[in-house]
């Protein structure tokens, strides 16, 4: 997938500005695909001259005036291009695992504090995920019906949740495992 492919999600589920993108992409999109805000920015203006955006020029008061994007048709024609052509499942590429394997080369006790950091970090993206699950989608506040957008939006969530609760057992195992070598 190519950042281009990201981005036309991101516009056709709301239409804005490469700032409300940007912050798009670090509160959701950007966990499962991510940019930097200067790359997000690089991809629109290709994709404007490409023709797959279309631009409207809002005026603003005592700032510069912003562009919101929104998706044109070549935009959707490519996407759907994209939509129907096979990709190969993702292969793992884990450092911690790699760094795992070779603690059994020093001292595997040195990487007890790097694995708690890491089980922290999950932990608290899975509590971003469930917390925007809530909102979203099974708490008293979220919309409903659904229509195929938001169905597929939470499929997403959800096997993100999964997998956040997978590397939490996961680095859990790692943890005890690590225990057990320290205290033999």
């Amino acid at each position: 997938m190519a950042l281009e492919h990201a981005i036309l999600v991101s516009l056709l589920e709301k239409p804005g500005s490469g700032y409300e993108l940007a912050r798009r992409f670090d509160r959701s999109i950007g966990y499962f695909w991510t940019a930097t805000h200067q790359q997000i920015y690089r991809v629109l203006k290709r994709m404007e001259g490409d023709g797959w955006l279309d631009v409207l020029d809002v005026p603003q008061q005592a700032r510069p005036d912003k562009k919101v994007y929104s998706v044109a048709d070549a935009g959707r024609i490519a996407l759907s291009a994209w939509l129907h052509e096979p990709i190969q499942p993702d292969s793992v590429r884990h450092e911690l695992a790699v760094k795992i394997r070779g603690a059994a080369f020093d001292d595997p006790v040195t990487l007890i504090r790097e694995v708690e950091r890491h089980r922290q970090a999950h932990r608290d993206r899975l509590t971003h995920y469930l917390a925007g699950e809530l909102r979203d989608f099974t708490g008293p506040e979220a919309p409903a019906p659904r229509d195929a957008g938001q169905e597929l939006q939470h499929v997403v969530l959800r096997g993100g949740i999964a997998y956040e609760r997978m590397q939490l057992a996961w680095l859990e195992d790692v943890l005890a495992t690590l225990h057990r070598l320290a205290a033999s």
